[in-house]
């Protein structure tokens, strides 16, 4: 028996159509180097209808993939709808991966046009000889930088002269299934592999993250998305804020915690979203500041330590909002908000704890945690640990063109996330690990995550990272990688001596190195692949471990 409802496609241009009509006075604000840039939607949506026609007059083909090369702005935003409600396809390229990197993912993904911020051109031009199937390069003046001469075969124009030579085009798209935008891993281990949303992904992710115990997005918000563009959609902050018509702020180029504080305090911002290493930086900035708006900060990235969290609870009376997702999973797969029947009756020791998992899935999301091998489940004691999958309407099948996709799904179809976790008898969810990354240690393994989440917690560490370094006996042992904060002095003997009692014996990592930061990836993580080439002849005293 077929169902009576009329078939209505799930695209992005249902979104925009939305936002333009219902929301035209509602704002969006860009951080410029002279000040703040403002615009309400209904100007937003008049000039992504004629960067529509741009790309006509470009001559991109049809289904043509528009790569972005520029931080979170409000022109960045017009890409993000002019692009997929036009037919072709989003390509936003990090910023922050290896020039290599870069090349090759505008070759594969073969990019046809590459919008790029003028504060961002020197990083470009040095490339585009490289880039072999882009033809235009259109600069969008930011204020900053020099854009060099274009080199042969590629034709340079600037932004805002080919919106007002464009005509506004109508949007049609048919097909739910059709690509919207596309995004690149990071790369931490190879080439960066290709993940490909479909409208219908795209717009189901954004609902998601709109329900009430995701992340709620709403027409009331005013939604600082510092989680770049260039990176898994912004956790889809900027499709649910225009699918809800909240305000959007747009930090721009500059992310030190003053320019985030302040941002925060003048444009009464509900919702800010950015992971661990920023809000570590931001905390102390929002002492003496006004943060009534705030209602929410979601984080992910990587594990919120329970001790950051807290922090923002007792400063502002307000947790971090830990969730969890990958580039593969649109990004958003869970979030940390507590359930009725666990808080019950719990202290808030008790609830940091909680709070401490990444959570619950979202509706819509399916995840397990099972044995890699046999795909077995793990008991539900949130202490056995397993490999997390998952599946759903807007996670990856497939990687994009890349003969790699089999070995990162299973026969039936989940996605191989390569995080090691723990479930609990309330479905709460807890990265112990990944894969790659955790301590092997005499045939059991160590959470790094854990170990540094206790690390952290002491009150003169700025962050801190565990590798496992060569044991003769052991195979390997926990070194942990200490960050001290500024002003404060710290030994070795001090760290153990802290962490004894608070972890198991032979948990106890067998050194401390102490350094001036913890090296990151293109997205904010912490580059544990830096630290073990760093660390790899490092010769431990007497193990703890035996």
């Amino acid at each position: 028996m077929k169902g009576l409802m009329q078939d209505h496609p799930l695209t992005l241009v249902h979104l925009f159509d939305r936002a333009e009509r219902l929301f035209p006075a509602k704002r969006i604000t860009t951080a410029t180097a002279d000040g703040r840039a403002r615009a309400t939607y209904g100007e937003w949506a008049e000039r992504s209808r004629r960067l529509g026609g741009v790309l006509g007059d470009l001559g991109i083909s049809g289904d043509g993939r528009v790569a972005t090369f520029g931080w979170n702005t409000g022109r960045h935003l017009e890409l993000y709808f002019a692009a997929p409600c036009s037919g072709r396809v989003l390509h936003t390229l990090n910023i922050r991966l290896f020039p290599e990197q870069l090349t090759y993912v505008a070759n594969h993904a073969e990019d046809e046009v590459v919008f790029v911020d003028r504060s961002l051109a020197a990083l470009m031009w040095p490339l585009l000889d490289t880039f072999e199937t882009v033809r235009h390069v259109v600069v969008m003046d930011d204020g900053k930088g020099e854009v060099p001469e274009a080199p042969a075969g590629k034709e340079v124009h600037d932004y805002e002269a080919l919106l007002q030579a464009a005509s506004p085009v109508d949007w049609h798209v048919d097909d739910e299934s059709q690509a919207a935008s596309m995004c690149y891993t990071s790369g931490t281990t190879g080439n960066p592999k290709g993940v490909v949303y479909s409208h219908r992904s795209t717009f189901l992710h954004t609902m998601g993250v709109m329900t009430a115990d995701a992340i709620g997005v709403s027409e009331r918000d005013t939604i600082l998305p510092v989680v770049p563009m260039f990176h898994a959609n912004a956790w889809g902050l900027a499709h649910a804020a225009v699918a809800a018509g909240s305000n959007l702020v747009m930090p721009g180029p500059d992310l030190s915690p003053p320019a985030l504080a302040g941002l925060i305090e003048s444009e009464r911002v509900t919702l800010a979203a950015g992971v661990p290493t920023i809000w570590m930086g931001v905390l102390p900035e929002l002492k003496g500041r006004d943060t009534s708006c705030l209602r929410a900060i979601p984080c992910g990235g990587s594990a919120v330590p329970k001790a950051l969290s807290e922090a923002y609870r007792e400063q502002i009376g307000m947790p971090i909002l830990q969730a969890w997702g990958m580039t593969e999973t649109s990004p958003v797969a869970t979030t940390g908000h507590i359930k009725s029947t666990v808080a019950e009756g719990r202290t808030e020791e008790e609830l940091a704890d909680v709070r401490a998992s990444i959570g619950l899935p979202l509706l819509g999301v399916e995840l397990r945690v099972v044995d890699p091998d046999t795909l077995e489940p793990v008991p539900a004691d949130g202490a056995t640990s397993g490999e997390l999958q998952a599946a759903g309407p807007w996670i990856a099948r497939e990687y994009y063109n890349d003969p790699r996709s089999p070995e990162s799904f299973t026969s039936d179809g989940w996605l191989r996330t390569g995080d090691v976790a723990t479930v609990d008898g309330d479905g709460y969810l807890r990265i112990v690990d990944r894969t790659k990354d955790v301590v092997k240690s005499g045939g059991e393994w160590i959470s790094t995550v854990e170990l540094e989440n206790e690390i952290m917690a002491h009150p003169k560490v700025a962050e801190a990272a565990v590798i496992g370094v060569h044991h003769p006996k052991w195979q390997e042992r926990p070194l942990a990688c200490v960050v001290v904060k500024p002003g404060e002095e710290l030994s070795r003997d001090e760290v153990l001596s802290f962490l004894d009692g608070r972890i198991a014996k032979w948990w106890m990592p067998d050194d401390v190195v102490f350094i001036d930061e913890v090296p990151k990836t293109s997205v904010g993580k912490f580059s544990k692949k830096t630290l073990r080439d760093r660390f790899r002849d490092h010769v431990l005293p007497t193990a703890a471990g035996g």
